[in-house]
């Protein structure tokens, strides 16, 4: 319906939570600065905030490449049609997510149809469960019926946030460049 429509066309989503509403939005015109300060608040985490953003990106540049992949038009290699989102709270980033509507190869084993994250000084708040909970609610609305959420088997906080959203583990298992083994959650 709608509502389906709207969030595919990446709109805003609020879900009350008990410290504020989490909202995901795609990063707009007049972001450039706060998301900008969320990549050194990653500093030292092995995930990277931006997807496709790199210190230099002319900002306009990068919110046309984001909207590409959300129409899913001029996709590099190996890409496949996603929404970048930001999650904010209050107007303030606290977290981002990236949705996947299609799986290509990686994706299926490793990357999965959801990959989000919290920035660490909004840890215990509830955010990443709702960052996935909402982004549950795009892919549905993108055509995902199942969506395959991964993560490092020894990262229990996400392996939490992931049991919270859905029904938990279907295998932990080893990537293939033999780095830490990953966990596989099917939700749906």
């Amino acid at each position: 319906g709608g509502e389906g429509a709207a969030l595919l066309g990446c709109a805003s989503v609020r879900l009350p939570l008990g410290t504020g509403a989490v909202r995901l939005r795609p990063p707009g015109p007049d972001g450039r600065g706060e998301f900008r300060t969320a990549p050194r608040q990653m500093a030292g985490a092995d995930l990277p905030f931006g997807l496709f953003y790199h210190p230099g990106t002319v900002w306009t540049d990068y919110l046309e490449t984001l909207a590409a992949c959300r129409r899913g038009t001029d996709l590099p290699p190996a890409r496949v049609r996603s929404a970048f989102l930001v999650a904010d709270v209050a107007g303030a980033i606290v977290g981002r997510s990236s949705v996947r509507f299609e799986l290509n190869d990686f994706l299926a084993y490793e990357g999965g149809h959801i990959g989000y994250c919290r920035l660490p000084q909004h840890r215990r708040r509830g955010h990443a469960t709702e960052i996935l909970r909402q982004s549950l609610v795009i892919a549905r609305a993108g055509g995902v019926e199942r969506a395959l959420i991964t993560c490092d088997a020894a990262n229990v906080g996400s392996a939490i946030v992931i049991e919270r959203c859905g029904r938990g583990l279907e295998s932990v298992v080893p990537p293939p460049d033999g780095a830490a083994p990953f966990r596989r959650s099917w939700i749906g």
